[in-house]
């Protein structure tokens, strides 16, 4: 059946610093998308995930870590983390992080590397 649901973000799960959309738990959705919100100097630490992750810096500043190189990403870019690419970020702004990941798999699957 066709439809449209609609989710509010402070109704999904939280993680302690995210609120987290899982596909599958939603009739089978192929991604799953976090809702980051960081203080500085907070972020996953390096880590891999078997499938691509689109993360979306929506307000702040971003630093992210490949495992051999780091970049800022500030409000209104995004990053395309390939299948088994190692990454993590931090928020290195003043103020706070906040984030869309998404993540193309319809389960959260990771791999901590550090």
């Amino acid at each position: 059946m066709l439809g449209i649901r609609f989710l509010k973000q402070n109704e999904l799960p939280t993680d302690a610093s995210s609120h987290e959309f899982v596909g599958e738990q939603h009739a089978g959705v192929g991604a799953c998308v976090i809702f980051v919100d960081v203080a500085p100097g907070e972020g996953p630490r390096l880590h891999r995930h078997p499938y691509v992750e689109i993360l979306i810096v929506v307000e702040g500043t971003a630093t992210f870590d490949d495992g051999q190189s780091k970049r800022e990403v500030k409000a209104g870019e995004m990053a395309v983390v390939e299948a088994g690419q190692p990454h993590g970020f931090a928020n290195s702004g003043a103020g706070r992080l906040r984030q869309i990941d998404v993540h193309l798999n319809p389960k959260f699957i990771t791999e901590w590397l550090a």
